[in-house]
């Protein structure tokens, strides 16, 4: 009755209002015909891009008819094959949603058509309508990634780009944010913090192509815009078939093992897609030990899509994504000599219904709402030290959509309105287990703790409130082609209410200038963004009642804290050059300045995190992608982010339990963990036209801001002991050592008349076996150990 209700709401909300997300893709259909105007059947029809890698074909049916869908907005090559005509290539853009239809007719070959040069293999390797920094990864691409058996979700795809830096269980900071990162799912918005530690990520293999915006953010994204990354999966509308699929079974070391079987079909005008992916392992988490104690666990995830196509102008679609995952809470040694044994179970479901009506051939409007809600428990045990807790959180996002778009001469606008709903609850108890914690005759002594220290005959601390929260916004926005010359000139205006009310005007506008001659694209932009609070565990962060568990130090005059969203300003210049007809470089400095800078500080390396706010943040960026387009089977990218990162305290919000440096870090200005001076992850693919096929990744990353420990304190310490050579601690700030993981996957694909039978592949992920951390007693992140060597091998079947 709980999700009926809601559904309810939101049907009828969608009446009258909405959020504007998604319109992201559009489609293109047509017919081949020979000189005379007949239909030719069988014509390969292909629609490419060389710089991001996006490829789509065809083939034309008895009446010369082809169609393609799912494309991204882009400028492309459109080419079409057939024995006995010359081949033909013509450019063609999509600026927004609405569906556009070709009319192609093939040409007899002569002696000149022969010789010319492919318009694919010369197309310019520059997007000059891209007035900020932003990237695109396709399926193909994806599923050639060395990506580990147990990988943690779509995170392991985006960190390929620059702009991210790598922390564990998949989490990723987005220039300079904590996971201030919007995902948005075939238009439905997901601001979940989505790792494997705090809720169930998104699967690879869903995806048909993802875009990532982390610079010029449009307007019509909000909420969390450290980065947006958009994800339009798989349609079953572009399969020929009633039935399509694959099974895939997979094992690897820490006795992981797991399949994933995807189904997909078409009939006339209705199309559906399906997946199913299970997993489990023995090292579910990274581990907080080199030991890998107490650290196993499964998840299941499933996707459903149905899309039907109404008519010429009407196309619905209706998503469900489900997830659920109980795994342990992995152990220091002392306390899996106390036989620990937390447990953590997370589970999500979502549902979306989406209807794109094509106006006329210039014009689109799309509604789109979606109900998602997330859910985390986590379950204590006799043996917890030096603490025990208990968690049961439920966000649910209420999320309704209208837009409309159209294409004027050189004008390309879009607009409308939000309207989202949040209702939160909460639950969380804490209490003292080791005596030695929270000594009254030690310097760190907590008098506030004393009623809550179960060793001395204390009680539990008992949390348990509800709220709901909203966020109303409208944009405009219009990208403006002048000659030489793309500006892009849009407005955002945010209501928050929630714990505190706040709104904000956002002005975005960037411009792009295309220097033909030289395959140069310079590009400028500012933001002015507002970045909402993270709802996880909002409310007993901000609680006056759990202030009593924080250091009056830190806790300031008392009162409720009151975290209040993000007001960032964001400025980027950069450059794309062409080089040669093979590579593309693009480069950006950007320069952030924030109050509330908004973060949160981890519970005793559990994954239980409290949101909190630091009164200021800066951060100065270079980064820098260069991209290899297909030759003779290899391809490759090479990204590199240099991130410098100050933040100002004080604190606001949090509950800082066995975080003592915090208190050194509320003196003032400090370099905050996602700082890092050097990231570079370089992928380089080879495939041969008989099936085989390999890839490399590196990753280097310099090192991240650890906690501020006393060396001599640690080498005492039998828990954390082994982990300082892998840590510098005297260093300003303190870092983790550099480190450089190396992962190759090889495999082979059988192929038959255009038909993939099987695929079976072998995963050898930090083949140099280099031991490592993430991060080491940070008050943001707790600890964590990088994977060892871990061997695994996939076998897929197709039907």
């Amino acid at each position: 009755m709980y999700w009926l209700r809601l559904a309810v709401l939101a049907a009828a909300m969608g009446v009258v209002t909405g959020v504007l997300w998604g319109q992201t893709t559009a489609s293109v259909s047509g017919t081949v015909t020979d000189p005379s105007g007949g239909a030719v059947a069988g014509a390969r029809v292909a629609l490419r891009n060389a710089l991001t890698g996006f490829e789509q074909t065809a083939e034309t049916g008895a009446d010369g008819g082809f169609q393609l869908l799912s494309i991204p907005l882009r400028s492309y090559v459109l080419s079409v094959r057939a024995p006995g005509f010359a081949p033909q290539e013509q450019t063609i853009t999509f600026a927004n949603a609405a569906a556009q239809t070709v009319a192609i007719r093939l040409q007899l070959p002569t002696a000149e058509t022969s010789t010319t040069v492919s318009a694919f293999e010369t197309l310019s390797l520059v997007t000059p309508e891209d007035t900020g920094t932003r990237g695109q990864i396709n399926q193909k691409e994806i599923e050639r990634l060395a990506l580990s058996v147990a990988n943690r979700g779509l995170e392991a795809v985006v960190q390929t780009f620059p702009g991210f830096a790598q922390n564990a269980n998949g989490s990723i900071h987005p220039r300079g944010a904590h996971t201030q990162m919007s995902f948005l799912i075939d238009g439905m918005p997901i601001t979940d913090q989505l790792t494997g530690a705090f809720a169930n990520a998104v699967d690879p293999n869903i995806v048909q192509n993802v875009e990532i915006f982390t610079g010029n953010i449009p307007a019509e994204f909000g909420a969390k815009v450290a980065a947006v990354i958009n994800v339009n999966t798989k349609s079953g509308l572009g399969v020929d078939r009633p039935l399509t699929g694959s099974t895939a079974v997979s094992a690897a070391g820490y006795d992981t093992v797991g399949q994933v079987t995807q189904v997909a079909g078409r009939r006339n005008r209705m199309g559906y897609s399906g997946l199913l992916n299970t997993m489990k392992s023995n090292r579910y988490l990274d581990s907080v030990s080199l030991d890998n104690l107490h650290n196993g666990g499964n998840s299941s995830r499933g996707f459903v899509r149905l899309d039907y196509q109404a008519s010429d102008r009407d196309v619905f679609r209706v998503n469900f994504l489900l997830g659920r995952a109980p795994f342990q809470l992995a152990n220091l040694r002392s306390q899996h000599a106390n036989g620990m044994n937390q447990r953590q179970e997370l589970g999500d479901f979502s549902t979306a219904f989406n209807w794109v009506r094509t106006l006329d051939a210039a014009s689109t409007y799309e509604m789109n709402y979606s109900v998602r809600t997330s859910s985390a428990r986590l379950r204590p045990s006799a043996g917890d030290t030096p603490v025990t807790a208990t968690q049961d959180r439920r966000l649910t996002t209420v999320t309704l959509t209208h837009r409309y778009a159209t294409v004027r001469g050189r004008h390309n606008i879009r607009g409308g309105i939000d309207v989202q709903r949040i209702p939160l609850r909460e639950r969380f108890s804490f209490g003292i287990t080791d005596r030695g914690f929270n000594d009254p005759g030690s310097e760190e002594y907590l008098a506030t703790l004393a009623p809550f220290d179960l060793a001395r005959g204390g009680r539990l601390f008992q949390f348990a409130e509800g709220g709901t929260g909203g966020f109303y916004s409208g944009h405009l926005q219009d990208s403006i082609k002048l000659g030489d010359f793309q500006v892009s000139l849009g407005v955002r205006y945010d209501v928050y209410r929630f714990l505190v009310d706040e709104t904000a005007w956002q002005p975005r506008v960037g411009a792009s200038y295309h220097l033909k001659r030289t395959g140069t694209v310079f590009r400028a932009s500012y933001n002015r963004l507002l970045q909402t609070p993270q709802n996880e565990n909002l409310l007993v962060s901000s609680s006056e009642k759990s202030q009593v568990l924080v250091d009056p130090e830190i806790r300031g005059a008392g009162g409720a804290p009151r975290i209040r969203p993000e007001r960032q300003n964001l400025m980027e210049v950069g450059v794309q050059q062409s080089l040669g007809r093979r590579f593309s470089v693009n480069s950006s400095f950007y320069h952030k300045n924030a109050r509330n800078q908004q973060d949160v500080n981890n519970f005793f390396n559990t994954p239980i995190v409290f949101p909190l706010q630091l009164s200021a943040i800066r951060v100065n960026s270079v980064e820098s992608r260069l991209v290899m387009t297909p030759w003779k089977g290899l391809s490759g990218s090479l990204a590199a982010t240099h991130a410098r990162a100050v933040s100002t305290p004080p604190f606001v919000g949090g509950l800082y339990l066995g975080n003592g440096n915090v208190t050194l870090l509320n003196e003032g200005p400090f370099v905050i963990d996602h700082d890092q001076k050097l990231s570079l992850q370089g992928v380089m693919n080879y495939a041969h036209r008989r099936g085989f096929y390999a890839t490399l990744s590196l990753r280097h990353d310099s090192g991240l801001v650890t906690g501020g420990a006393d060396p001599a304190v640690v080498r005492a310490d039998p828990d954390y002991a082994d982990l300082l050579p892998y840590v510098n601690l005297l260093s300003d700030p303190p870092r983790t050592k550099p480190r450089t993981i190396a992962d190759v996957v090889v495999g082979y694909e059988r192929v038959r008349r255009d038909r993939k039978l099987w695929d079976f592949n072998v995963q050898v992920t930090n083949v140099t076996n280099q031991t490592a951390l993430f991060n080491f007693q940070s008050a943001f992140v707790g600890t964590r150990v990088v994977q060892p060597r871990t061997v695994g091998a996939r076998l897929r079947f197709f039907f």
